[in-house]
């Protein structure tokens, strides 16, 4: 894998999972409801593990947006070398 993407993929990881601990603590996932009001008649684990992705990628896009706010100039006017 690319080592960018694993720099941005990898904090990305470790802060969904604090963000799932902090959210998951004080929310039951059995008390969750859709925006219409009817409740989320899912198991609990696909509840954590769908909430762990979209917290993953959250994260991730807001990895991924440091990085490229990082480059320099010089860096995005460069060529990519072939590979």
């Amino acid at each position: 894998m690319n080592r960018r993407a694993l720099q941005i993929l990898w904090p990305a990881f470790l802060g969904a999972g604090v963000l799932e601990l902090l959210v998951f603590g004080v929310v039951d996932p059995n008390d969750l409801t859709w925006l219409g009001g009817a409740a989320i008649d899912w198991p609990r684990q696909a509840i954590y593990s769908v909430a762990f992705l979209l917290f993953w990628a959250v994260t991730a896009g807001a990895c991924a947006l440091t990085a490229l706010l990082m480059r320099t100039a010089s860096e995005l006017n460069e060529e990519e070398p072939a590979e």
